[in-house]
């Protein structure tokens, strides 16, 4: 592509690089230079023009942008593609869901040219419906052609969406003598409202094996959340050990993400079970989201993959938190 400074006659044809503000109008950065554009040029009183023009072998920026990301989705279902502009083509969930992303071809892409530019949210991102899943963006006005076939190459299906698999949730909460009942329901509804899972029951019993263990077979959910009146501090706590007397398995207890850290995950037949800590009853982000939308979405998550979520795994603190974990600043 060449770019630079033309006389104005000899502009037609070329892309205006910098908008402009003629007596006619606004005369927009990016259009395709007519005849009659050259004519408002000219009785404007300019004598030369910044433009780019591209060579035989470049693709336009909006044609390139419109390439890679249907690269990027190639095969993929519930993301749709914005209409290009500016060089630019978003990525849109069609459904919520978790966003799976394969990091190494989307580097792989990102290292072809500078030009050439995917932006992704994280992996494993909970997205809502109409959310952005990525965008692309080619940085100039037109890219080398063979560059941008290598970056479909590379990015080709890198991205997908997992919608929900799990329709219902039970949430049972263990109350302890002096209790006023179950507190947090609305923060966790939500949770499970923003992957389309209806909560359809919240049993309440005795904070004790026997009476949770009862519950838990009673649970009607695709999916059963436990909140315990009081916190889970051992594999062999009351909460857990009502899930393997139930005939359960424990799966994982603890996970390297604060708040969350005392979250556990385990299965009663086909059921996923999830205890949650009490610090999810507040609605801010929280381990228990990470575990929670792949659990709803069929994600595999287990021992190992808890065990990685460490990095990026310290969340925004709680203000009401009663232990803080930090201590008070020295000055």
């Amino acid at each position: 592509m060449k770019f630079g400074p033309v006389p104005v006659a000899e502009a037609e044809g070329a892309i205006l690089a910098h908008s402009l503000r003629l007596p006619g109008g606004r005369l927009r950065k990016g259009v395709r230079l007519d005849a009659s554009h050259v004519q408002a040029l000219v009785a404007a009183g300019l004598d030369d023009v910044v433009v780019a023009r591209l060579d035989p072998t470049d693709l336009h920026e909006d044609e390139a942008a419109r390439a890679l990301a249907a690269a990027l989705g190639e095969g993929r279902a519930f993301l749709q593609q914005s209409e290009a502009f500016t060089g630019r083509v978003n990525l849109v969930a069609e459904r919520p869901g978790v966003v799976c992303i394969e990091a190494e071809a989307i580097h792989a892409a990102n290292a072809i040219d500078p030009s050439i530019t995917i932006a992704t949210v994280p992996p494993h991102h909970q997205i809502h419906r109409g959310g952005m899943v990525a965008t692309v963006k080619i940085i100039p006005y037109g890219v080398d052609g063979a560059a941008v076939a290598r970056a479909c190459e590379a990015a080709r299906g890198a991205i997908s969406l997992a919608p929900p698999v799990h329709a219902t949730a039970s949430l049972i909460v263990s109350e302890i003598d002096g209790t006023t009942g179950p507190r947090g329901v609305e923060a966790i509804a939500n949770r499970l409202t923003g992957l389309e899972v209806e909560l359809v029951e919240t049993l309440t019993c005795r904070h004790e094996d026997r009476a949770l263990a009862e519950r838990l077979l009673a649970a009607t959910g695709d999916i059963i959340l436990i909140i315990t009146g009081s916190a889970t501090s051992d594999a062999c706590d009351t909460a857990p050990a009502a899930l393997v007397a139930a005939g359960g398995v424990l799966e994982r207890f603890g996970m390297p993400v604060d708040p969350g850290n005392l979250l556990f995950l385990g299965r009663l037949g086909d059921k996923p079970v999830v205890g949650l800590p009490g610090s999810a009853r507040s609605p801010v982000l929280h381990g228990a989201d990470w575990v929670l939308s792949r659990v709803a979405c069929g994600i595999p998550v287990g021992d190992a993959e808890i065990a990685r979520m460490g990095v990026g795994g310290l969340l925004k603190e709680i203000p009401t938190r009663p232990q803080p974990r930090r201590g008070r600043s020295v000055k």
